[in-house]
């Protein structure tokens, strides 16, 4: 395991004070413009009338990033000996904060920093998180990673009963006490915010989301659309067999189970009564699924990880 250790500069608020916001800020070599981005986030914090500190996390970079983060006061920085992925850095920096909320977002020049207040101010009572929604896709790939997204999203709207505007933005605030227990399942890499989503809808909490501008992206992206988007789906997917794999099962079951009744029909009129082997292997088949899902089911229940 790579070594960590936490360089505590002068923030807005000194150790052992009780805050109202953490921001949370992973950095992989962003140096071109992260002086910048950190100065963004604290102009417009101490604008506001919450109390805060800005903990950014190393994610093992490469370039000048190391070295202007440790010239830096009034952060919160944590260094790690090699890099990680987002999602390792999120959750490390979420453990460390001391806020009530706790603002997730990147460093890339792409999300309206500035206005985290703003955003903080919609986690009204009700809600235990709240998303940027991005109005328009800027990102690379743009041709393969809208219809992606747009697939993405529709499944897991699907798969947790509820509409969702924005699947894996990456600016959000949530509240602390809430989001503490679905951090272990958070993966390493660009998947994180999906987990978080998808563990906050599919265990009943509300999600209030506001729409937000994305800008261009400073530096150069480590998004890979293939990997991550296959990352995507597969964590959508291993976050509903936790909370809900019925959801999964009773669909595929259901297909398998009506396909072999349409066989067993077909060779009742077609082989005068006999079953062929296929149609008897479907519907055993189309069983074992439903059984799967159901025993699946009961130890999420058990796990009290379901809805």
């Amino acid at each position: 395991m790579a070594a960590t250790h936490a360089d505590l500069n002068s923030g807005a608020a000194s150790d052992g004070d009780s805050l109202d916001v953490s921001v949370v800020l992973p950095v992989f070599n962003e140096e071109g413009h992260l002086r910048e981005e950190i100065e963004r986030i604290r102009k417009g914090l101490e604008a506001s009338r919450y109390s805060f500190e800005i903990i950014v996390i190393d994610d093992g970079s490469t370039d000048g990033s190391a070295e202007i983060l440790r010239r830096t006061e009034g952060i919160r920085l944590i260094e790690l000996g090699r890099n990680h992925g987002s999602g390792y850095s999120r959750k490390i920096g979420s453990r460390a904060a001391r806020g009530d909320i706790i603002v997730w977002t990147d460093a890339d020049m792409t999300y309206p920093n500035h206005r985290i207040a703003e955003l903080v101010d919609q986690l009204e009572p009700g809600y235990e998180q709240v998303v940027g929604a991005r109005r328009r896709e800027a990102g690379t790939h743009r041709w393969a990673r809208r219809p992606a997204k747009w697939f993405l999203r529709k499944l897991a709207g699907y798969l947790v009963r509820t509409k969702i505007p924005d699947l894996n933005s990456g600016f959000r605030a949530f509240r602390r006490e809430v989001g503490m227990p679905y951090l272990k399942y958070l993966p390493q890499g660009f998947s994180c915010v999906t987990t978080l989503t998808l563990s906050f809808l599919s265990n009943g909490h509300y999600i209030k989301y506001v729409d937000i501008d994305y800008e261009e992206r400073a530096g150069r992206s480590k998004f890979h659309w293939w990997r991550d988007t296959t990352q995507y789906l597969l964590q959508i997917i291993r976050m509903i067999m936790t909370y809900n794999p019925l959801r999964v099962f009773i669909p595929i079951g259901s297909v398998l189970m009506l396909t072999a009744v349409g066989k067993v029909v077909f060779d009742v009129f077609d082989k005068n009564f006999r079953i062929t082997s296929n149609a008897i292997i479907l519907t055993i088949v189309s069983f074992q699924v439903l059984a799967i899902g159901l025993l699946a089911d009961l130890v999420s229940r058990l796990g009290g990880t379901s809805d």
